[in-house]
C-alpha cells in the first residue's frame, strides 16, 4: 500500500472554519506584488538569478529511506513524479523548482501547497503558489491563498503549507528577497544602463557654456538676450538637426563642460556594481562571464565555492522544509528528500571518471561503479575491490594469509 494512505490521518486537514484569517491583526505581513521583473533588466541580476534557480532545478529530487543504516531509494513511483516529472497541472519539475528558485531569490518567499486526494489522502499536487497571493499572519501562524489561477483558495495552518523562505533577520517567520539589501547596488546599475543608453541614443550631445568674449568692449559686446538666442540656435543644431561642426557668431565663445565617458571612470563604476551584485548573491564574477583575470585553479576553487558556500545551503533549506511538511515527526527518522547533487558534474567528463575510480579505490564494487553510469551488471561485479592492482579482497585477504604462514 501506498506510503502516504498508511499516514493519512497525520496529514488531514481540519475544517477551514477552525481557522480564522487576520489580514487586518497587528503582525500580519501582505506579500503585496512588487515588480521586481525590472530588476531582472540588470544583465547580472538576471544571470544570477537564471544561473541559481535553474542549478536547483538541474538536480532530480530524491525520496530515500534508512535501510540497515544508510539511505536508499523508497521506490514510491506517485511522488517520483510530482517530485521530477510533474509536481503540478500545466508544470513540469524542471520549471516548478527554476521559479521555486526565482521567488526565494526576488520575493524572499516561496509557498507549495501540498495536496491530497481526499478518499486516499495520497499527495496528487505540489501547486507552487503565484506571486502576491499568499498573505502571512506571523502572529497566529496562518496562511491565506487566493490564487485563483492554479484553483487554490482558502486558508491553511503553519504546517500545511511548504513555506521556502530566504534570509530572515527581524522576523524568523518571514523571508526577505536578496533585492532588498541589493537595492543601492540594483539602482546603480540602471542608472549606468539609462546613461549607456542615452549616450549611444544621443550620439554622445555636447553640453557647454556659451559667453562673449571678454577681450573687446563696447559695441561688439554680446547683451545677455542675444546670447540666450545663440546658445538656442546652438542647441537646435547640435541635438535637432544633427549637425557636428557649426559655426559660432561674432565675438561668441564656446566652452564644453559635458564630461567623457573616461573622464567619469564610466566602465569602471559599471564592473564596480556587476561585482557588488555577485557579493549579494554570493556568485563569482566568473560565472556572470565578468571579464576579471581568471585560470583553471581559481575557476575550480571558485566552482568550490558556489558549490559549498551559495548552491548547497539552497538546496539544504529545501530539502529540510519538505522533509517537515511532508513526512511525520515519527518517521522524519527514517526517510527524507535530497537533491541527487551529482547531477551537478553531469557534464564533467574527466570529474566523473576521476570520481569513478576513486570510489573502485576504497571497496566499490564494478556494478556499483556501472550502476552510477546506467549500465547493466557484469558477471562477477559485485566483488568490492582494493587498490592494490585492484584485486578483489577476498584475493588479496588469502594471499596475505599465506604469505604469513610461510
Amino acid at each position: 500500500m501506498n506510503f502516504w494512505a498508511n499516514i493519512k490521518g497525520l496529514f488531514k486537514r481540519e475544517s477551514d472554519k477552525d481557522v480564522t484569517p487576520s489580514t487586518h491583526r497587528e503582525g500580519a505581513t501582505s506579500l503585496l506584488y512588487s515588480p521586481n521583473q525590472s530588476s531582472l533588466a540588470v544583465a547580472t541580476v538576471f544571470r544570477c538569478v537564471k544561473l541559481l534557480s535553474e542549478s536547483i532545478a538541474n538536480l532530480p529530487v530524491q525520496y530515500l529511506k534508512r535501510e540497515k543504516g544508510i539511505f536508499v531509494d523508497a521506490s514510491n513511483a506517485q511522488l517520483d513524479y510530482l517530485l521530477n516529472v510533474q509536481p503540478d497541472y500545466a508544470m513540469n519539475a524542471f520549471d516548478h523548482w527554476r521559479q521555486v528558485g526565482i521567488e526565494l531569490l526576488l520575493e524572499g518567499n516561496a509557498y507549495i501547497v501540498p495536496i491530497y486526494n481526499p478518499a486516499s489522502m495520497a499527495l496528487y499536487r505540489l501547486a507552487l503558489c503565484g506571486r502576491g497571493t499568499v498573505m502571512h499572519d506571523t502572529i497566529n501562524d496562518v496562511y491565506t491563498v487566493n490564487d485563483f489561477s492554479n484553483g487554490i483558495s482558502g486558508t491553511y495552518r503553519e504546517d500545511e503549507i511548504i513555506h521556502i523562505k530566504g534570509l530572515t533577520l527581524n522576523n524568523h517567520k518571514h523571508g526577505v528577497s536578496v533585492l532588498t539589501y541589493a537595492r543601492l547596488a540594483l539602482d546603480i546599475a540602471s542608472a549606468g544602463d539609462k546613461e549607456t543608453r542615452n549616450r549611444f541614443a544621443n550620439g554622445g550631445t555636447v553640453k557647454g557654456l556659451v559667453s562673449n568674449d571678454n577681450s573687446v568692449k563696447g559695441f561688439g559686446e554680446y547683451q545677455d538676450k542675444q546670447l540666450e538666442a545663440t546658445a538656442k540656435d546652438l542647441n537646435y543644431r547640435y541635438n535637432i538637426v544633427g549637425e557636428n561642426i557649426v559655426a559660432s557668431p561674432g565675438q561668441v565663445g564656446f566652452t564644453q563642460i559635458s564630461l567623457s565617458s573616461v573622464d567619469m571612470q564610466f566602465l569602471e563604476s559599471r564592473k564596480f556594481t556587476v561585482r557588488e551584485i555577485c557579493r549579494f548573491f554570493g556568485v563569482h564574477p566568473s560565472f556572470v562571464f565578468d571579464d576579471s583575470s581568471n585560470n583553471y585553479k581559481s575557476a575550480e576553487q571558485a566552482t568550490v565555492a558556489f558549490l559549498n558556500n551559495t548552491l548547497n545551503p539552497l538546496l539544504r533549506n529545501i530539502e529540510v522544509e519538505l522533509r517537515r511538511k511532508l513526512i511525520a515527526p515519527e518517521l522524519a527518522g527514517k526517510f527524507l528528500f535530497q537533491f541527487d547533487r551529482k547531477g551537478l558534474y553531469a557534464s564533467d567528463l574527466s570529474g566523473m571518471m576521476d570520481y569513478r575510480i576513486k570510489l573502485l579505490q576504497t571497496g566499490a564494487s564494478v556494478n556499483e561503479v556501472r550502476k552510477l553510469e546506467n549500465l547493466p551488471p557484469v558477471k562477477g561485479g559485485d566483488v568490492a575491490l582494493v587498490s592494490a592492482n585492484l584485486k578483489s579482497a577476498n584475493e588479496y585477504s588469502q594471499q596475505t594469509t599465506f604469505g604469513n604462514e610461510q
